[in-house]
């Protein structure tokens, strides 16, 4: 039988002591103004999930579970009875459907990580992975700094013209070969996964089209106010070109390798047989899909199915390579949807973004704050969904406050906001790309906090400085 450390104990009773503490603390003491029993219960819940996937006492794919089975019972139309009662004096607000909570099972972010998984899984198979490594790592030698450097440069520039979560498909397909040339337990292959979805989760700043957030905070940059694709650039590609060179010396530090050169054994050729053909025709069939996908109409996730209908269906993936599949994997993301779903149904992230009180602020406390609630936000919840959310109020905040004209006015806050959205990556669930980089198995959670705290800070003070001194 497993003993549970002290440690773990500590852990489990704060993770679970501080939101029984909020259930138990009257909804009219709390900071925010007009709670529901459904957004009190949802911040308990949403607090628990937060310090479970930090402290990880349990699995984080256990905690995803938890918290569906949470919700389910106790914010939901078909939970307990005993939940869906009013105390005299409450308003219970509006229980979220059964069906919604379910659906982040069925959400087409997972589907598009099984079509990840299964080009990973195909190309480790017939050794596109290993070929791929030899073509594009060749150039950035032996020493494990400057392959990391080419995984950076690689995936940012990739990243910057097609979705994050694909191009981390694509790059952690190459660390297989990479991996198995270094010594068990060299802390230097967690720079080598972590850089990756850093890389990812950034370089998408650099463009209008590379990340969601930029989408849609242009939405609200027309007339005057407009960016144009190489204007957006110009603020963009300095960013993330100082932020990439400060993550590339960070990870270095934070995770020295024993190594000082690290020979890939990257001899092999391409196989010719008529299934790795297909592997390969497939794999560059999906990637120019998922770079073209204003041409042919179909999103990133419904390209996504398309390798797995093939591989299926020819015989590259068996029930065997099905079973390779990180289904814990898929069972944490769906977790960090279900509390996106629910904050966003039950209007507690709403209610969030809305209790503080921005006309009061002065415009550089504004920003500030804007911008600190958008990561902090993001970290926990689909960055797309946190730029939906404060976008608008950002815009109206903007456009309402003559003062803030002095920082940039509308164009300047909304820039800020859609930055800070992409910062937020402490999590494994905070983006698809951490998700994936976390089921290679070769990180820990903690791993994830520490650098994406870091580097978060980082990032919001670059943006404050580059807002001030542009305007």
């Amino acid at each position: 039988m497993t003993r549970i450390s002290p440690a773990t104990l500590i852990k489990l009773f704060i993770s679970f002591a501080i939101p029984i503490a909020i259930l138990l603390i009257p909804i009219d003491a709390l900071p925010i103004e007009d709670l529901t029993l459904i957004q009190h219960r949802l911040l308990a819940i949403f607090v628990l999930a937060a310090l479970l996937w930090v402290l990880e006492p349990v699995p984080v794919f256990a905690t995803s579970i938890l918290i569906i089975a949470l919700e389910l019972i106790m914010i939901s139309d078909k939970g307990l009875h005993l939940f869906r009662e009013v105390p005299e004096g409450h308003q219970l607000g509006e229980l979220m459907q059964y069906t919604d909570i379910f659906s982040a099972f069925s959400s087409p972010i997972i589907i598009l990580f099984m079509g990840g998984f299964a080009l990973a899984i195909s190309a480790a198979k017939y050794e596109l992975d290993n070929n791929l490594a030899r073509v594009l790592l060749k150039p950035f030698g032996t020493q494990p700094r400057f392959i990391m450097l080419g995984l950076m440069l690689i995936t940012a520039v990739f990243s910057m013209f097609m979705s994050n979560t694909a191009t981390t498909v694509m790059m952690l397909a190459l660390l297989g070969p990479i991996v198995a040339s270094a010594p068990k337990g060299d802390l230097g292959i967690k720079a080598l996964v972590l850089c990756i979805p850093i890389a990812a989760n950034t370089g998408g700043i650099a463009t209008p089209i590379g990340t969601p957030p930029n989408a849609i905070a242009l939405q609200y940059l027309t007339g005057d106010n407009s960016i144009d694709f190489l204007s957006w650039m110009m603020m963009g590609l300095p960013f993330v070109i100082i932020q990439l060179s400060f993550a590339w010396w960070l990870l270095q530090k934070l995770f020295p390798t024993s190594q000082e050169k690290m020979e890939l054994n990257l001899n092999g050729s391409f196989q010719k047989n008529w299934r790795a053909i297909v592997v390969y025709i497939t794999f560059s069939a999906t990637i120019l899909l998922w770079m073209t996908t204003k041409l042919h109409g179909m999103n990133t996730y419904v390209v996504s199915i398309i390798p797995l209908a093939v591989f299926t269906l020819t015989g590259i993936m068996g029930k065997e390579e099905l079973k390779l599949i990180n289904w814990d994997v898929l069972w944490l993301v769906a977790g960090g949807i279900a509390i996106g779903i629910a904050l966003d149904k039950t209007g507690l992230a709403h209610a969030l973004a809305h209790a503080i009180d921005y006309e009061s602020l002065s415009p550089i406390s504004v920003v500030l704050t804007l911008s600190i609630v958008c990561w902090l936000m993001a970290n926990f919840m689909s960055n797309t969904a946190t730029a939906n959310l404060l976008m608008p109020i950002a815009a109206a905040i903007a456009v309402s406050m003559e003062s803030l004209a002095s920082i940039g006015g509308l164009q300047g806050v909304l820039v800020v906001v859609a930055f800070s959205a992409s910062l937020g990556m402490i999590l494994p669930v905070s983006t698809p790309p951490n998700s994936l980089a976390y089921s290679t198995g070769l990180i820990e959670s903690k791993d994830m906090a520490k650098t994406g705290i870091i580097l978060g800070l980082l990032g919001l003070a670059l943006v404050y400085l580059g807002a001030f001194l542009l305007t």
